[in-house]
C-alpha cells in the first residue's frame, strides 16, 4: 500500500525548530506524493481580561499579540510551507480542553495513511501524545525530531530497519514498506550481545522477505557493550548517517516501559534521526 494521505498535528508555541520541522514535514509528503493535513490545537483555557487604558504604551502590544495566536503563526507556517512543496494540503485549528488533546489527534490520525509529529526533545506533553497516538490511531508514527531538525533530509535513501524479531516490529515493517522500496540502502539491525543462530535466521529471514517485495536489505548485528539499546541505536544510525529508523513501540508492556524506561521511552525522547515507530 502506498502512503497517499499524511496526518500533521500541530501543538505547542511557533519556536524556530518547530516551525523548521513542519517545514521538513511537508517536504517528506510532497516526496512520497501524498496528501497532507494539519490540525492546530490550542488549550480553551480563560483568561481574565486585562483592562488598559486606551493611551497605554501596552495597549498596543496587547492587542498585536491577541492577533498573533500560536495556532494561526503554526498554521501560517504550514500553509506556506505547503506552497511551496506545491503539495495537496488542507489545514485547520481548534480550541480544545487540554487534557483532550492527545485524544482528538489519535482520532483524527485513524483517517490518514502516516502521521508526521515534530518531537521536542524530552518533552512530558510530546511524549504523552505520541504514547496515545501509537495505541489509539492504529496507524504509524514519524517523528520528526526538533533538535536535528537542520540535518534531517525528506528523502530517506539510507533506512535501518530495528529488528528485535516481535511482532511489533514485523507491524513495522510492513507499514513501512513504500519507504522501504524507495530506499537506496536497507540495513536491518538487531542488537545482541551473542550472536546465535536464533537471531541469524531471524534476520535472514526478514532480508528474504523483504526481497519479495523488491526491497534488497542487509542483516547485522550489533553488540550493547553495558549500554542501553535505544542508545545503541541511537549511535549505530548517527554513525552510518541513516536517514530513518523503523521500530515497533513497547516490546516490553507499556507500563514497564513507562516505569523502568525501555528502547521506545529511549527513542521518543529524543530521536537520533526520523523515525517511523509502529505498535
Amino acid at each position: 500500500m502506498a502512503i497517499k494521505d499524511v496526518f500533521l498535528p500541530l501543538v505547542g508555541q511557533p519556536r524556530r525548530p518547530l516551525l523548521a520541522a513542519i517545514e521538513k514535514c511537508v517536504a517528506v509528503a510532497a516526496d512520497l506524493g501524498a496528501r497532507i493535513t494539519a490540525l492546530a490545537l490550542e488549550e480553551d483555557v480563560f483568561v481574565r481580561p486585562k483592562v488598559l487604558l486606551p493611551d497605554d504604551p501596552a495597549a498596543a502590544e496587547a492587542t498585536g499579540l491577541l492577533g498573533a495566536g500560536d495556532m494561526q503563526l503554526l498554521l501560517n507556517a504550514f500553509t506556506d510551507a505547503s506552497s511551496r512543496a506545491d503539495i495537496r494540503a488542507h489545514g485547520r485549528s481548534a480550541k480544545v480542553p487540554a487534557d483532550q488533546i492527545a485524544s482528538i489527534l489519535a482520532e483524527h490520525a485513524r483517517f490518514s495513511d502516516l502521521t508526521l509529529l515534530p518531537v521536542k526533545p524530552h518533552d512530558s506533553r510530546t511524549e504523552h501524545i505520541i504514547e496515545t497516538l501509537l495505541f489509539e490511531s492504529g496507524r504509524p508514527l514519524l517523528l520528526c525530531p526538533e533538535q536535528h531538525v537542520d540535518e534531517l533530509r525528506p528523502e530517506f535513501e539510507n533506512v535501518m530497519i530495528a529488528w528485535d524479531h516481535s511482532a511489533r516490529a514485523a507491524r513495522a515493517v510492513g507499514d513501512a514498506l513504500p519507504v522501504l522500496r524507495a530506499a537506496a540502502s536497507v540495513r536491518v539491525v538487531t542488537v545482541a550481545d551473542e550472536k546465535t543462530d536464533a537471531i541469524v535466521q531471524s534476520g535472514t529471514a526478514l532480508v528474504d522477505h523483504l526481497r519479495e517485495h523488491g526491497v534488497h536489505a542487509s542483516f547485522e548485528t550489533t553488540k550493547c557493550g553495558g549500554s542501553s539499546i535505544g542508545k545503541v541505536l541511537g549511535s549505530w544510525a548517527n554513525s552510518h548517517t541513516i536517514d530513518a529508523i523503523v521500530m515497533g513501540a513497547y516490546h516490553h508492556s507499556r507500563l514497564n516501559e513507562i516505569v523502568w524506561g525501555g528502547v521506545t521511552k529511549t527513542v521518543i525522547g529524543q530521536p537520533p534521526c526520523w523515525v517511523m515507530i509502529s505498535h
